[in-house]
């Protein structure tokens, strides 16, 4: 920083961009070969070399952030403005699935049976696990605030506990998601509603997957007392995921579990 007379960071050349496009591919690719010839190969091949290029380019932005200082203010502006416009996007994302789920259930044609749900399914209960599921992730969205404010005031002791929480809870949401999964009395194949249902239901669990990941990190991070009360921007990010899959489940909760059974 001391050579350059500008506050914005100059991205050095690096691999991962090439290597995560590879990882993509082969995961993409390998997974039409499982479906087609049984085979899990090309995929374990992808998901590894996904995996460790995670791993690696993260480390490289810590290091840029952290400990060479180049997230400079301008820097950061610049990274709140990528991660609006990441989540933008995912609200578009999903609004196709609300779309679909809408379309057919708002007006359901004679080939469904004129009504909703369609003849023949059963629908869950959405006051059972879908109610303890909304409980368990606005707890969630509580317990990231409170590790929010705790990295705000500088109590690290308070931050660890409650980002701990929060993941364990994500954690809870998933296990209670699969199990529903297990048990549902329709599947993927049934129809229309076992579409939208587990398309739309399926790519939130993922999302609260990766947010749980993003969090995971970001708890190793603050262990390791990379984040200050000035410069956390990286679990900011992360909040923001959180709190954006929080608000989805409860349009997923209303709309599906609630109004659509």
């Amino acid at each position: 920083m001391a050579h350059q007379a500008h506050a914005f960071h100059m991205v050095d050349p690096s691999p991962w961009p090439l290597t995560g496009a590879v990882a993509a591919l082969l995961l993409t690719s390998g997974m039409a070969i499982w479906f087609h010839f049984h085979s899990f190969v090309l995929s374990a091949i992808g998901l590894i070399l996904l995996l460790l290029t995670m791993i690696q380019w993260w480390r490289d932005i810590i290091r840029e952030g952290t400990f060479q200082g180049h997230h400079t203010p301008p820097v950061q502006k610049g990274l709140r403005f990528g991660m609006i416009l990441f989540i933008t996007s995912e609200v578009f994302f999903f609004l196709g699935f609300f779309w679909a789920f809408y379309h057919s259930s708002l007006a359901p044609t004679p080939e469904l049976g004129g009504f909703w749900p369609p003849a023949g399914i059963q629908a869950l209960d959405p006051f059972e696990v879908p109610l303890l599921n909304t409980a368990v992730l606005l707890a969630s969205g509580v317990t990231v605030t409170w590790a929010h404010h705790s990295i705000m005031a500088g109590d690290r002791k308070q931050a660890i506990h409650s980002l701990t929480l929060t993941i364990l809870l994500g954690g809870f949401f998933t296990l209670l998601q699969a199990l529903e999964y297990y048990e549902a009395p329709f599947s993927i194949a049934d129809g229309v509603y076992g579409a939208t249902f587990f398309v739309a239901t399926g790519f939130h669990g993922l999302h609260v997957i990766i947010g749980s990941t993003f969090l995971a990190v970001c708890l190793l991070r603050q262990i390791q007392f990379h984040f200050t009360a000035e410069h956390h921007f990286g679990f900011e990010a992360a909040a923001w995921y959180w709190h954006f899959v929080d608000v989805v489940w409860l349009f997923l909760y209303v709309s599906i579990y609630w109004w659509g059974s």
